[in-house]
């Protein structure tokens, strides 16, 4: 059994401040000393707007596609029982368990132009590697088992005879998916999109090696902020580190708040 509440409530404040707060405010602090002025100078360049640019248009893409595979990936696990079914399942967990680093080399030399995917794309003129677009499938690869994990328990608690009734009453299984079936899962989706839209902002070492790492067009921020810590220009890393954390803090509020319009709506 765990403690009273107060001596559980003191142990949590204490590590989430020395965990969380405590480097966050030391970040926040250290921009703050370089004054609005100089915070805004930093932080207002146009490469790292448009290096903002590409980080979140990327995350939300991968976020947004994975949100459809997932929920699909999540529902063939729940409800069918196949051949390999352990396996599949155990593969969803190999981006959390895998070196980011060993991810992107793997994911550069299978869509690089001469890979095997990339290859077989050339003819048509389509290019993934080196371009935005590997920064949105490395981005998917990292993030795909937030969206199946938190769906997988939501759909294990639905009732069958919801969908049977549905379908007694003449619905298609298409209309049966919308008006039964998603609204319980769509706060649980919102859910792993946010996670999987944390992750994908943050993530540096499986995209630094498929993305072509041109300024404005291929670079993540996360990037840009090591290049400026290599060059020892430390106020500038603070100041678009901080530019992050707060673009980042409100998409994840926006995404709270709807997830809670949803769940008071579904809650009618």
């Amino acid at each position: 059994m765990l403690p009273g509440f107060g001596p559980s409530l003191a142990a949590t404040l204490l590590w989430l401040g020395f965990l969380v707060v405590a480097p966050l405010a030391v970040m926040v602090a250290t921009a703050a000393g370089l004054g609005w002025g100089g915070f805004w100078a930093l932080a207002l360049r146009p490469r790292v707007l448009g290096d903002l640019t590409v980080s979140v248009s990327s995350a939300l893409a991968a976020s947004a596609i994975d949100a459809v595979a997932g929920l699909i990936i999540a529902w063939v696990l729940v409800r069918y029982r196949f051949p390999g079914r352990r396996l599949v399942d155990a593969l969803i967990d190999l981006p959390f368990a895998l070196p980011t680093a060993v991810a992107g080399i793997a994911l550069a030399a299978l869509y690089a132009p001469r890979g095997p995917i990339g290859a077989l794309l050339a003819p048509f003129g389509i290019t993934i590697a080196y371009t935005r677009a590997g920064i949105v499938v490395a981005l998917m690869f990292v993030s795909l088992p937030f969206i199946v994990r938190t769906l997988e328990p939501v759909i294990a608690e639905l009732e069958a005879e919801q969908e049977e009734a549905a379908e007694t009453l003449g619905a298609s299984p298409a209309i049966s998916f919308v008006t039964v079936l998603l609204p319980p899962l769509l706060p649980a989706l919102l859910s792993g999109f946010a996670l999987a839209l944390a992750r994908g902002l943050g993530e540096y070492g499986s995209v630094i090696f498929i993305a072509g790492n041109k300024p404005m067009v291929s670079e993540i921020l996360p990037l840009l902020i090591v290049t400026e810590l290599e060059q020892f220009d430390i106020p500038g890393a603070v100041a678009i580190a901080t530019l992050m954390l707060v673009a980042s803090f409100l998409l994840l509020i926006g995404i709270s708040l709807l997830q809670a319009w949803v769940r008071r709506r579904h809650g009618e």
